[in-house]
């Protein structure tokens, strides 16, 4: 199932816009045409991110924000603002309800595709703690905030000491900020108790993309969120700085609130998966790992598919799993070495484990070979899923000390069916995978259903 994002404006046009950008993109939409609707629909549906309007008739898009916000059950959903406002009260009026982003009008779909994905892999990791750590979503708030007014270590690396003191002010508020003018010694301070980098690129001494590569290849900095700043006017420079990996852009002039808010929802993420992966390694014994990529391994996903079976059984609940395996992997191993192909395992494990939902079990099965099982998912839908991740992984290189690798990865997918045990359905899932190797890899194909023979 695709991520679930509420778009509520009050004006037709608008709304119609951004469901077909946004569905466009393979996300779920559902609308609303009001704050007093939008209120009763989050408390209803699941949802995983909120696009508001800030200004409408009745209840507001900053109240409708404070209401969801204020709710038990909704108060972790995302929400962005969408706004022709621009004045800074306004900024902080919407930061004062809760919003954690904001977007302004006339949308740029550039800059709204990257606010939704940085979101939602917010809202994902979210979800992800909560339930290693067997939090709900009422009691765990005070855990969430006690994580959230955490202060961070920030590394700013800018060669102008006029940009550097821009944007150095809004953030030592609440962060320890260092700045550093040469790209080497940045790379090197970066590998050890940095929470955050922030790079220009609009730098005249250096390359910052090419910081961004550095920094985001080196294995120390793997998880460590950057932010690029650059110019609108240069996109394709912005849009090369999320192929190599950063997580999110601001663009220049700087708005001081925007910023903030970019910062702490990087932050968030980053504190939320630091104590997940705390939590995962208290509980060891009962998470089974494998040590290389840190996903769970065979032992954990056949635990894990358990409850799915079962809910199969009873209750009819549909679901699906994917055998993904990387192509030509042993070639790779042979000419590369075995260090390098542990790096390229790391990376595509990583890219699986952020493309899927947070509901979904994403293991390492053995060797080169991923599964993965969707939850209320069937055999068409997750074909698109796993389509989606294998143009990803295909159309973005893989680098590993400096040098880029075109990796692509071919997949199976089935649906399971009533009766069904996992040997079964894995034997139809692989056998799949078999046959989009055998038509030339980089592909995914479908399982042949029982039921249809």
């Amino acid at each position: 199932m695709a991520a679930r994002i509420l778009v509520v404006d009050d004006l037709a046009p608008n709304l119609n816009l951004l469901e077909v950008k946004l569905e466009a993109e393979y996300y779920g939409v559902v609308t609303a045409r009001s704050g007093e609707e939008a209120v009763k629909l989050a408390s209803k549906e699941p949802l995983d991110l909120i696009l508001m309007d800030a200004m409408m008739p009745g209840i507001g898009g900053f109240e409708a924000c404070r209401q969801i916000k204020q709710n038990p059950k909704t108060w972790h959903v995302p929400i962005i603002m969408v706004t022709a406002l621009e004045e800074t009260k306004d900024r902080i009026a919407g930061l004062e309800a809760g919003a954690d982003d904001f977007i302004t009008k006339p949308i740029d779909d550039f800059n709204l595709m990257a606010r939704v994905r940085s979101l939602l892999r917010l809202k994902m990791v979210t979800d992800q703690l909560l339930n290693h750590t067997g939090q709900t979503i009422q009691n765990s708030r005070s855990m969430l905030d006690t994580i959230n007014r955490q202060s961070g270590n920030i590394l700013l690396v800018e060669d102008s000491e006029l940009r550097a003191q821009r944007v150095v002010e809004p953030l030592r508020s609440l962060h320890n900020v260092v700045i550093e003018t040469d790209p080497v010694t940045a790379i090197r301070r970066a590998k050890a108790g940095i929470d955050m980098v922030i790079v220009s690129l609009v730098s005249k001494k250096f390359d910052g993309l090419r910081v961004c590569a550095s920094l985001r290849f080196n294995e120390e900095n793997q998880d460590t969120p950057i932010l690029a700043i650059g110019d609108p006017e240069d996109e394709a420079r912005l849009i090369r700085a999320y192929d190599i990996g950063v997580n999110d852009t601001l663009m220049r002039p700087i708005d001081k609130q925007e910023m903030l808010a970019r910062v702490n929802t990087s932050m968030r993420r980053k504190f939320y998966a630091d104590s997940l992966r705390e939590n995962f390694n208290e509980n060891l014994e009962m998470v089974v790992s494998d040590p290389l990529t840190g996903l769970g391994n065979r032992r954990f996903f056949d635990r894990a598919i358990h409850p799915l079976l079962d809910a199969m059984d009873t209750r009819g609940e549909v679901f699906s799993i994917m055998v993904f395996d990387i192509d030509h992997f042993k070639r790779v191993n042979d000419i590369l070495g075995h260090d390098m192909g542990d790096q390229i395992l790391k990376e595509v494990a990583a890219r699986l484990v952020t493309n899927m939902r947070a509901i979904d079990i994403v293991s390492r099965y053995g060797g080169e070979e991923f599964m993965i099982a969707m939850p209320t998912t069937n055999q068409a839908d997750a074909l698109v899923a796993a389509d989606r991740v294998r143009d990803l992984i295909a159309g973005t290189p893989i680098y590993v000390d400096g040098q880029a690798l075109h990796i692509t990865t071919s997949a199976g997918v089935a649906e399971v069916e009533k009766g069904e045990q996992l040997r079964d359905v894995f034997r139809r899932a692989d056998d799949a995978l078999y046959k989009a190797k055998q038509a030339g890899r980089n592909r995914v194909l479908g399982a042949r259903q029982k039921k249809a023979a």
